[in-house]
């Protein structure tokens, strides 16, 4: 009996030993074939849970610790705003044209660059040699490892590089909605290469932005900016990409179902709205400078002083914000003494003169009011719960040697002159970023990608050239501004 344990016990241990040896020839056998049957197009596609670390991969980061034989390859590192297609496709993002040089940007207290050239960026070359791998079929999959780690995606950082498809619309057409004094290409103008230049982030994708995709996303929906003169630059930008400059005969002008008509006496409406039938998408524009409410001291006097409530939102938003589904303001360019005195406006907190030293300095009463507004659409977003609410933080401005009044110029012409690459997380727009902290409204960070671009201004040029007077404020369109569109539309 106890040799027929053993003989049992025997032929146990050999039918688990086989068993194993097939398991085990079985998965060697299918790592082969998933390996060998990879596109020979050089692109590796991946499961829609599963995504490819494209900027560490294709060697953008700069001081990066991965070396070129542990791509990572990641399900949750990095979050993406994109819809996309069930097979994620990574492909060579390589310059198609050798990128323009530059010292890597950080900015002080005050949000201005600091010199920091020690820091490199990639090389042309090591972004060959990491393509290669990302993109070799078999020979390096076995490379690839998961890891557990997540980064949040923040879209503004990253690095502006070159693209041959752009610029989104032609600076010569896009005349029914475009301003003359902001078409470059009509001016006297040479250089148009900041045209060429797209925002890259640094650790996730940002969605090709088109006018069919933004109006399907859009369908039923109104877009309104809120703000100054760079609110209708944005404005105008966002109208130029989406009709991809064409003439629109069919998009209607409902500017009086918001009351913005040209009165009397008056050189423009206070803002524009166009609707797109197909999808009946409506985007509009709404001029405040100030983002304050505001009202006629003495309203039957022609030349009254204005209160410039620092603690209520503009009557107009707090009349349509319950029609609206995205909003985005901005505020910052008009906050001086020579605006104020010039408008006419008077702050008032309360209902009533400020009497609050602190307030009553201009970057004092700039703050309280950004706060304020923040703090009020905050406040009404539980009421409408279809609001996406965007803060856009301050453009730059880039006057050298004086300012918009006393001889600033911004004459530089080359791209990139000071950087390249932003790579600090924080926003250089201080007073914005405190504002919609622990806020359900999210800050459009345009600020320190917008500095780098010193050379996409207006200038010295216009239709009719003024001698002595140059715009460092406004940017040419094409330009910069679409830039901000592509980052809101990513967020959408």
């Amino acid at each position: 009996m106890k040799g027929g344990l053993k003989v049992s016990q025997i032929s146990l241990i050999l039918i688990g030993f086989v068993c194993a040896t097939i398991l085990l020839l079985a998965y060697v056998k299918s790592l082969f074939l998933s390996s060998s049957l990879l596109p020979q197009n050089h692109v590796l596609q991946l499961s829609p849970d599963l995504r490819v670390k494209d900027e560490d991969a294709l060697g953008e980061g700069s001081g990066s610790e991965q070396s070129v034989d542990s791509v990572i390859l990641e399900s949750e590192k990095y979050p993406t705003y994109t819809n996309s297609s069930p097979v994620i496709k990574v492909t060579e993002e390589l310059v198609t044209h050798e990128e323009i040089g530059g010292i890597v940007p950080n900015f002080t207290e005050n949000g201005d660059l600091k010199d920091d050239s020690d820091k490199k960026s990639g090389s042309i070359e090591q972004l060959a040699d990491v393509s290669t791998l990302v993109n070799s079929g078999n020979e390096h999959s076995e490379n690839l490892t998961i890891t557990p780690e997540r980064q949040d995606c923040n879209l503004a950082k990253g690095r502006w590089v070159i693209d041959d498809n752009r610029p989104l619309y032609s600076g010569f057409g896009c005349k029914q909605w475009l301003s003359s004094m902001w078409a470059c290409r009509l001016t006297q103008r040479t250089d148009f290469e900041y045209e060429k230049l797209r925002w890259r982030p640094k650790n996730c994708e940002m969605e090709q932005f088109t006018g069919v995709k933004f109006l399907k996303r859009m369908q039923n929906k109104t877009l309104a900016f809120i703000g100054d003169s760079l609110g209708r630059q944005q404005f105008q930008s966002l109208m130029c990409i989406v009709t991809g400059g064409k003439d629109r005969p069919d998009v209607r002008d409902v500017g009086h179902e918001y009351g913005l008509v040209q009165s009397r006496g008056s050189k423009r409406p206070d803002g524009w709205a166009y609707r797109f039938p197909e999808t009946n998408t409506t985007i509009l524009y709404y001029w405040s400078a100030s983002l304050c409410d505001l009202t006629p001291i003495n309203p039957s006097d022609p030349a009254t002083d204005y209160a410039m409530h620092l603690d209520r939102p503009p009557a107009f938003l707090s009349h349509f914000l319950p029609r609206l589904d995205v909003i985005v303001l901005n505020t910052g360019h008009h906050w001086n003494r020579g605006k104020l005195k010039a408008n006419r406006w008077v702050m008032y907190v309360n209902g009533v003169p400020n009497t609050n030293k602190k307030t009553a300095t201009i970057g004092g009463a700039k703050n309280f009011a950004i706060h304020s507004i923040v703090n009020w659409v905050n406040s009404q977003l539980p009421k409408y719960p279809h609001v996406k609410a965007f803060y856009r933080s301050i453009s730059p401005r880039h006057f050298f040697n004086g300012d918009w009044n006393t001889g600033g110029t911004c004459d530089n012409t080359t791209p990139l002159s000071e950087g390249k690459e932003v790579l600090q997380d924080e926003s250089s727009d201080y007073d914005a970023a405190r504002a919609v902290r622990g806020t359900s409204v999210k800050l459009l960070d345009i600020t320190a990608l917008s500095q780098l671009r010193d050379e996409g201004h207006i200038s010295r040029y216009s239709i009719k050239a003024t001698p002595g007077v140059q715009d460092c404020l406004h940017w040419c369109l094409p330009g910069v501004p679409d830039t901000w569109n592509e980052i809101l539309f990513a967020q959408l």
